[in-house]
């Protein structure tokens, strides 16, 4: 693992384990991060996705690079209809990215915050590329659907 952090926004990691050092200092003053959970297909078990944003609404969903699998991440399968997402993109133009989602727990141990990070398969380069308030109550499988 080697992360670097490049400037005040940008921080470079060599692998997707490296995502949890980056949303922990994230996070660091914003909400305490209760935990993260990295994206695997569920089809082929694969880990570098095309990853598809709104974050007005607070929609992801992830296309596996290896099998196709589409999938809304989350409880964005609820939000979709009304959002409009685009393609997740890193400044040097990759577009297949591991992905991890961060979770601040509130009371009663539910859900209140997500935090979608990226790392770009490319150059490195990871970012933060939606965060959102879970304003409804979230599904009890919300942490095993990113």
């Amino acid at each position: 693992m080697v992360v670097t952090a490049r400037g005040e926004d940008s921080w470079q990691g060599t692998e997707a384990r490296d995502l949890d050092a980056f949303l922990a200092d994230y996070c660091s003053e914003r909400q305490t991060l209760s935990r993260i959970v990295h994206a695997v297909c569920a089809l082929c078990g694969n880990g570098a996705f095309h990853v598809l944003v709104d974050d007005a609404e607070g929609v992801a969903g992830r296309v596996c690079l290896r099998c196709g699998d589409r999938r809304w991440m989350l409880d964005s399968d609820v939000h979709a209809a009304a959002a409009r997402p685009v393609e997740a993109a890193c400044p040097c133009g990759g577009e297949v990215f591991d992905v991890a989602v961060g979770f601040t727990l509130g009371a009663g141990g539910l859900v209140s915050y997500v935090h979608l990070a990226l790392r770009c398969l490319s150059d490195g380069t990871m970012g933060v590329y939606a965060d959102w308030p879970q304003d409804t109550e979230p599904p009890p499988d919300l942490l095993s659907r990113v």
